[in-house]
């Protein structure tokens, strides 16, 4: 269960209760009956980002959409033409996840700009929010749609992805969200890096380190990088499961299988090189219209995503797939097509700015650890754009991408008070 927040934090009680009740009318409008989907691109993110501005809007904070249709929340500042302070995240999820994966960041950035409002003085330049659209890869196998697109690095050949459940493409999707897609196909900039001195983002982490080890809040000190392969195809030859002697087969299934086999080997042994790496295989099946028990499978698609903080390591891994598909196609007569890849570079935070975190989290008196991220986040986009950029981790119990989600809003109240004297404070970690 989620607690109720306390006293504890220095963040103003009703500041506390307006963000709870944030989360509960988010929760409310995307509960699907298992858990919460929140679209990228559709009715759902529409609807959680319109819940969340018009809640800014009410608070006296200036909202603006860009062409990418990511909605933007700022406290003006003395200088308007200064390099802004920002932070954000995404309010899209992954089908039946859970409420907090992304949604916490957008709130903690919203209680940060509804306190320094409150409690004065203007500051002295801009301070945002950013409202990111379509992180997740699970509605069209593509991340960071809304934070690429800001930077003009957005593939536009992406625009033609098709939903996972719908079969129409994103750019009708963008469309209807209100995004300029011809902007976004031309490759259009919708902001340079030199318009913010700084970004961070508040995330839960997804995965069980903080909570085994009883630490509420996380540095972000690297986020890992990633190649997505979507749509990998071995080809076989289909065949009569009775008739066919093993040494005749062309067996997709057992193939892939062999496949898979082999890299694993070579992930432990770049384990034990002390090399970072993380493998997972999140989509198999063969074709239902014509899959049976009796039928030697001719072919079989699945999906494959390989992670690590190092950019060398990725292209060595790459290359260690297609010599091992070579060796398995030769050894079954069975081809492989690795199908289009969707590379996202590791990004490194900057060490002044998850410095500053450090001193705000010991002021406070906030137990915290550096860590890095295994997941991607919108932060790499940012920080890879050339723009100083920061994490912070809050613990979250039962891991992410599932209903069970479980961040305890005293944990989350820590970071947000993090975040909020970073963003008070990071002018002075800025060069």
């Amino acid at each position: 269960m989620t607690s109720r927040p306390n006293d504890t934090v220095a963040t103003p009680v009703d500041i506390k209760e307006w963000a709870v009740s944030l989360f509960e009318k988010l929760r409310e409008q995307s509960f699907d009956g298992i858990g919460i989907s929140r679209e990228s691109y559709g009715p759902s993110e529409t609807q959680g980002m319109e819940t969340l501005a018009q809640a800014a809007h009410a608070e006296g904070l200036e909202i603006t959409t860009d062409a990418a249709a990511n909605i933007i929340v700022t406290l003006p500042g003395l200088d308007r033409n200064a390099p802004a302070i920002a932070c954000g995240s995404h309010v899209d999820s992954v089908p039946q996840g859970g409420n907090f994966d992304g949604a916490a960041g957008v709130v903690a950035g919203l209680m940060a700009l509804v306190r320094a409002k409150r409690e004065g003085p203007v500051p002295p330049r801009d301070i945002k929010v950013y409202m990111l659209r379509g992180e997740e890869s699970a509605w069209f196998g593509r991340a960071y749609v809304g934070s690429s697109a800001m930077f003009g690095a957005f593939d536009p050949d992406d625009l033609d992805l098709r939903n996972r459940n719908t079969e129409r493409p994103l750019r009708e999707y963008m469309a209807e969200a209100g995004a300029d897609v011809e902007r976004i196909e031309a490759g259009e900039k919708l902001i340079e890096p030199t318009d913010l001195a700084c970004f961070f983002e508040l995330h839960i982490e997804q995965g069980p380190v903080m909570i085994a080890r009883k630490v509420p809040v996380g540095l972000v000190t690297g986020i890992r990088g990633n190649i997505r392969r979507p749509k990998v195809v071995c080809r076989g030859e289909a065949a009569h499961a009775g008739a066919v002697p093993r040494w005749l087969r062309h067996d997709a299934v057992f193939a892939m299988s062999e496949l898979v086999t082999r890299l694993d080997q070579h992930w432990i042994s770049m384990m034990e090189q002390g090399q970072d790496l993380v493998l997972t295989l999140g989509i198999v099946g063969t074709n239902p219209a014509e899959h049976a028990m009796s039928r030697v499978p001719g072919e079989i698609g699945f999906s494959l995503e390989y992670r690590s903080q190092s950019e060398t390591t990725l292209q060595f891994f790459g290359e260690i797939i297609e010599e091992e598909m070579a060796n398995v196609g030769r050894n079954r007569g069975v081809t492989f097509d690795l199908g289009p890849a969707m590379p996202t570079a590791p990004a490194k935070t900057d060490p002044a700015l998850v410095d500053l975190l450090a001193v705000q989290c010991e002021k406070a008196d906030i137990r915290y650890e550096r860590l890095p991220s295994g997941a991607g986040h919108d932060a790499a986009v940012f920080a890879n754009a050339g723009i100083p950029t920061a994490m912070i981790f809050v613990r979250n119990e039962h891991g992410s991408h599932n209903p069970h989600e479980a961040m305890d809003f005293d944990d989350f109240f820590l970071g947000a008070e993090v975040l909020y004297k970073a963003l008070m404070n990071a002018p002075e970690a800025l060069p």
